[in-house]
């Protein structure tokens, strides 16, 4: 029945700044419409998952974590470095893939996967 997500959409304080983030950080070019449209490529996967109000695996107070696939991790890496973007937790490796995470200009932790 479900197709895929139709979008992700949420309040900014600071538009312009988050949107040249994404744009800088992520390579996500953001149209004069403010978003974007990311059409998935074979080997692209979206997880749909829920976890509790207690759950540590990102912060609390943060409702919706937004996770992207890379192609190559350490590609994404060494790009984060160049523009001086800090991770917010180090780089881990497990069944499911390599995982980093940083956090946009509002303090939204980011998961960045590569399968």
């Amino acid at each position: 029945m479900i197709k895929g997500f139709g979008g992700i959409f949420w309040r900014t304080k600071n538009l312009e700044a988050v949107k040249k983030w994404y744009s800088e950080v992520l390579q996500i070019e953001i149209g004069d419409w403010n978003g974007a449209v990311i059409q998935p490529q074979s080997g692209n996967e979206t997880i749909f998952s829920f976890f509790t109000e207690q759950d540590r695996y990102f912060p609390t107070e943060q409702q919706v974590m937004l996770n992207f696939q890379v192609h190559d991790l350490n590609e994404t890496l060494k790009h984060l470095e160049h523009l001086g973007v800090p991770l917010a937790k180090q780089k881990e490796e497990g069944d499911f893939g390599k995982f980093i995470w940083i956090e946009d200009p509002e303090g939204r932790l980011i998961e960045l996967w590569e399968k």
